[in-house]
């Protein structure tokens, strides 16, 4: 057991219960074309709120798409944040360095390398930093991946490499991404690799938190692989029914990383509290990005040239007068 107090325990309860329920919120708001799409994360809430609960402010976290749970424990924005997927700016709106918290990756596996950098660098400003990068089992067929973690073992960067392996690459299975178990990886670029329960939020937190207390202190990267499930889709634009069984997925509810976490907790009263005070966060969230000024299409010509050519001009003046 991590040595996490009791108010600290409901306070994870807190943030996995608020990242579903804005989960469940955007996927609505796809559906209401408020949002252009949205990859949902129901059931990886522990893996996210665990292990970004274990960083510290000087650490930075580099996220791809599905990460908006650690976005959560690292204080951003949400209107700032949903409204890459609304199509206002890509990676998001709000402050990279307020949060130390990276823009959103679309691109697979391609921030690994820009997390390994970062780590590099921190360690030659003095180390005491760290960072993790979060990915998906998926990611790890991309060299991105194997590139940035064998230039993590050589340098030693002080790097957390965070594998949720939610069993499913869209609609390839874990079984045909890989021959070999994932964390095993890491024995081949000379640093240390682990399996952990991704939906038990202690497990997730006491193994991020020792990964990253080694590498702030000098002893290099970590993989660790999460085994989660994807209970959802892998995007609003997937119909999950078309390539796996409802069979596959009954188990893994009952898995659910926040009844588990709530079953240690033991205090109906308090989890009741918690779905109330919840409602409430996201009613708020609705009306502000509802509210939130839209893009002007336009700006997607601003940072392409320092001169336009005629070409990009004639393009913005067709746009400006279909537009208007």
């Amino acid at each position: 057991m991590p040595s996490l107090r009791p108010d600290q325990l409901k306070e994870l309860y807190r943030l996995m219960a608020f990242t579903r329920r804005v989960d469940q919120e955007a996927v609505a708001l796809q559906r209401q074309g408020e949002l252009t799409a949205f990859p949902p994360l129901t059931g990886q809430e522990a893996a996210q709120v665990g292990s970004a609960y274990a960083l510290q402010r000087q650490d930075f976290a580099f996220p791809s798409y599905r990460e908006m749970g650690v976005a959560i424990v690292r204080g951003v924005d949400l209107v700032e944040y949903l409204r890459a997927y609304r199509g206002d700016w890509n990676g998001g709106l709000y402050d990279l360095y307020a949060h130390n918290f990276g823009p959103i990756a679309s691109s697979v596996g391609s921030h690994a390398l820009h997390a390994v950098g970062w780590a590099m660098g921190a360690a030659l400003d003095g180390g005491g930093k760290a960072a993790i990068v979060y990915f998906g089992e998926g990611a790890t067929s991309e060299g991105d991946v194997h590139e940035a973690m064998n230039f993590a073992g050589i340098f030693r960067a002080p790097v957390v490499f965070f594998v949720q392996n939610n069993q499913w690459a869209i609609s390839v299975p874990v079984a045909r991404q890989t021959a070999a178990p994932i964390h095993r990886k890491a024995e081949a670029y000379g640093f240390p690799g682990l399996r952990i329960d991704g939906n038990d939020v202690l497990a997730v937190h006491a193994a991020t938190a020792e990964a990253l207390e080694r590498a702030r202190a000098g002893g290099g990267p970590t993989l660790i692989e999460a085994l989660t499930y994807r209970l959802g889709a892998h995007s609003t634009a997937d119909d999950p029914t078309r390539y796996r069984q409802a069979a596959e997925v009954e188990p893994w509810r009952a898995q659910d990383p926040l009844l588990r976490l709530a079953a240690q907790i033991d205090d109906e009263d308090f989890t009741r509290q918690v779905v109330e005070e919840v409602e409430e966060r996201v009613r708020d969230l609705r009306t502000r990005l509802l509210s939130a000024p839209r893009a002007e299409p336009e700006e997607m010509f601003e940072f392409v040239y320092a001169e336009p050519p005629a070409t990009l001009a004639a393009q913005r003046e067709e746009l400006r007068q279909w537009h208007s």
